[in-house]
């Protein structure tokens, strides 16, 4: 698929056509209004990535991307087509299962001027890196920052970003299906400008990074990807999957998450790679009998291994 083409058709429709946001996905049945508190078409948590794998280039893109994204003509023109013309936004930056930081508290956007504001706000605070990536508690983190939003409306959705798979803290696989039974969905945008290193170091980057978020990460009705190939496409792409969030749309050739399907990728590439790279390096570890369970597991992660993943 070349995502490239897919995200320029898209943009072309939304600056085009007043009917482009006009058959927004149906509202996750386990979400109510709460009159109590000002009413919004989408409560919107943005989760970015900052592991130490993320390189600054694409930190700086990634950041420079959500700010311009918000104030784009293509976002803005999303929020003024839903039924209140309204959304609720926050923004936090995470890494391990201890480090999740609110860069944006809950703000409502309604126009350029709270779009500019809250993109400010994003743009102003210190860029900063992280060690280990948990997927699974940037998850928890998100779904408990909806408990504590000040505005309500129907949908609620986690756009999560990120350049590797879990490798710390809880399953992914749990933490999303907890986030789906409480009604939420669960938005990727895969990062894959690294997806051939230089650095054989780089032990955790897997080629299919997008397989994985597709099959693993991602859930809830309209819920889909959009990997990031090149920096060249990088403010596109957050800028066209912001904007079709917003209205409710899913890309035209965007794949039906497969949660009752068989991965792709092993959803536990992370911690298998992860556990693999420094058992490898402890000298007290001994190796299991040749016909364990545990040696046919490793086979076979070695297999999945080779085809997915370099600098293993």
């Amino acid at each position: 698929m070349n995502w490239r083409n897919v995200i320029g058709s898209i943009l072309i429709a939304i600056l085009t056509s007043t009917q482009a946001f006009a058959e927004p996905a149906p509202p996750p049945k386990t979400v109510t209004g709460d009159n109590s508190r000002p009413a919004v078409d989408l409560e919107l948590v943005i989760a970015v990535d900052i592991s130490y794998s993320m390189k600054p280039d694409d930190l700086a893109a990634q950041r420079e991307g959500y700010a311009k994204a918000i104030v784009s003509e293509e976002f803005l023109r999303a929020v003024r087509a839903g039924p209140a013309g309204k959304i609720a936004l926050t923004y936090f930056e995470w890494s391990s299962t201890s480090d999740q930081k609110i860069i944006v508290p809950w703000r409502q956007i309604d126009g350029p001027g709270t779009a500019e504001a809250v993109a400010t706000e994003i743009t102003k605070a210190p860029v900063r890196r992280g060690s280990r990536t948990s997927i699974s508690s940037a998850i928890k983190f998100a779904a408990s920052l909806f408990e504590q939003n000040p505005y309500s409306g129907p949908r609620r959705i986690i756009d999560i970003s990120g350049d590797g798979p879990n490798s710390n803290g809880d399953p992914v696989t749990s933490a999303r299906d907890t986030a789906l039974q409480q009604g939420i969905v669960i938005a990727g945008l895969p990062v894959m400008t690294n997806a051939t290193p230089a650095d054989p170091a780089d032990f955790q980057n897997i080629d299919h990074i997008d397989w994985y978020y597709e099959d693993c990460v991602i859930g809830g009705p309209g819920s889909f990807v959009v990997p990031i190939t090149d920096r060249e496409n990088f403010k596109a792409a957050i800028r066209t999957k912001l904007a079709l969030e917003v209205a409710g749309r899913t890309p035209d050739q965007s794949p039906t998450p497969s949660v009752d399907k068989q991965p792709r990728v092993l959803c536990t590439i992370g911690e298998k790679l992860w556990q693999q790279r420094w058992n490898a390096n402890s000298p007290a570890m001994s190796k299991p009998a040749t016909n364990s369970p545990s040696s046919k597991e490793d086979a076979l992660l070695d297999k999945k291994i080779k085809g997915i993943c370099r600098g293993c």
